[in-house]
């Protein structure tokens, strides 16, 4: 096969993905455009786009909002020169001294229909081996534009946990997700693609959004002679400046003082 060139030109586009969009229009937002960031868009606070690595930002039960790692600290440590109670970095609301108070603050969220919130709900239902119960918190949270919701139903449709399985369903919530910024999303539609050239275009907008797996896989595409060497560098390229848009020299004297935490 000839080597294909990643040159592939990235069109910011907003997130609104209305149900009525022509069937031609959504298959050109999903093949040829990439959000401005991931699905997780930026700290709330620094406004730097956030990491999709889950280790380096913690989600806020109390007001929904993912704090990246810097942020936190960095109110930590000005809650402890000050003695203050801890709070949230974002709201301002007491953290939870309990288990329990933590996950009453998600179901107030749950209840005023915040969607990451039911998101998260739903994947304590789903570790908990209630897929139905699971099923129908991430139905909601996705009909709320939740991409993460979009991405656990397509697996949900795809296993049959928890629903009837479907693999139209499952394909357009796998969609949904990826339209929406989501880079796992973006990877599985590149997996079960049935062409290099669909499955190339949505390795190229993962890599954009910092997406570890991707690279590695075109790395192996390259290797085998059906990516050019020029279209490799870029996507490398690529990567990197994703990579590197996430850091900062709080964020990263954060993740040194969490490091021993995580690994453990």
């Amino acid at each position: 096969m000839l080597a294909i060139s990643l040159n592939i030109a990235v069109i910011n586009v907003s997130r609104s993905t209305g149900r009525n969009m022509t069937q031609h229009a959504r298959n050109g937002r999903l093949n040829y455009m990439t959000a401005e960031s991931s699905h997780l868009g930026d700290c709330p606070i620094c406004f730097l786009p956030l990491s999709i690595d889950p280790q380096k930002s913690t989600f806020m039960g109390c007001c929904s909002k993912i704090i990246c790692q810097g942020c936190a600290y960095a109110n930590t440590l000005r809650q402890r020169e000050e003695k203050l109670e801890p709070a949230c970095a974002f709201c301002r609301h007491r953290l939870p001294k309990t288990q329990k108070e933590s996950e009453m603050n998600k179901m107030k969220r749950v209840e005023k229909n915040d969607p990451f919130a039911l998101q998260y709900v739903g994947v304590k239902h789903k570790v908990e081996g209630d897929h139905e119960k699971a099923f129908k918190y991430w139905a909601k949270a996705a009909d709320l534009g939740d991409a993460i919701a979009h991405y656990y139903l397509s697996i949900a449709y795809r296993e049959g946990k928890g629903v009837e399985k479907d693999e139209i369903k499952g394909r357009y919530h796998l969609e949904e997700a990826a339209i929406a910024g989501h880079p796992g999303a973006r990877y599985n539609l590149a997996v079960n693609e049935k062409t290099f050239e669909r499955a190339l275009k949505h390795l190229i907008i993962a890599v954009n959004l910092g997406c570890d797996r991707s690279i590695q896989m075109l790395k192996e595409c390259y290797k085998d002679g059906l990516v050019s060497k020029e279209g490799f560098a870029a996507a490398l390229r690529a990567h990197q400046a994703a990579v590197d848009a996430t850091k900062s020299s709080q964020r990263e004297v954060a993740a040194k003082f969490y490091a021993p935490q995580q690994g453990k």
